[in-house]
This record gives C-alpha cells, structure tokens and sequence, in this order.
C-alpha cells in the first residue's frame, strides 16, 4: 500500500465531506461513481440519483459535518474509508443530529480520480464505536 494513494483517497475523501456540507451536486457527481448504491441508516438501497436528488432539492441539508475519526485503506485502484463524525442539520424539513459511521468504497483508475461505488451509513451510539 503506498502512502500517496492513501493521503489522495483521505483528500477525496474531505472533498466528498465539503461537498455534502455545500449541496454542491456538480462535486457529488464527480465523487459517486453513476453505478453506486448506498445503504441507508434506515436499511434501503439508494442510487446516485437519489442521493443527487435530495442534495439538489433541498431534502437534506447539512450545516455541520464534525469528523472525529477517519480511517483510510488505499491501493493503486481500491480504497476504503471509515468516517466517524456528528452530522447536523434538516432531513426533509425536520432538524437532524447524528452521529454516524459511514464506510465507503472507491475505486481509481489512469483516467479517473478517486469515486465512490459503495457506501454503508448507520447511526452511532456511545456503544457501538469499536475500537478497531
């Protein structure tokens, strides 16, 4: 494992945060791979439309993303990072805080940076942080 497929797969995935923090769709879109699927806190399948969707209208808006924890895994091609960290902010009008664990899979290639074709979220409790 080589430290600078690590150190870029942690910067991308700091720009993928920045981005949700923003709504910013056009940065989404290059971070998500179009054949992602994400599995909700809520236990569903969501695709990179629906995820572009929310974020474009307005259905869920973060106005705070404190990591506290980021674990990164790198080769030349395959990455996965572990975020822990409070999210606060509305999910479909209704104020929200949580914290939660995200775990994402990417892949890279000669012609394209880092994107994301997996993702898993759940919500965290002072017991379920695991030291790992």
């Amino acid at each position: 494992m080589s430290s600078d497929h690590t150190e870029s797969l942690r910067s991308a995935e700091r720009r993928l945060q920045a981005a949700q923090l923003t709504s910013d769709v056009d940065a989404l879109s290059e971070l998500i791979d179009d054949a992602a699927w994400f599995t909700g806190p809520d236990g569903n399948l969501y695709s990179k439309q629906d995820d572009l969707g929310a974020h474009a209208a307005g259905h869920q808006v973060l106005d705070r993303v404190d990591e506290e924890d980021l674990r990164v895994l790198a080769t030349a091609h395959t990455g996965v990072t572990w975020f822990l960290g409070t999210l606060s902010g509305t999910v479909g009008g209704q104020p929200m805080t949580a914290r939660m664990r995200y775990t994402r899979t990417w892949v890279r290639d000669d012609r394209t940076d880092w994107k994301i074709v997996a993702a898993h979220a759940m919500f965290v409790t002072d017991d379920t942080t695991g030291a790992g």
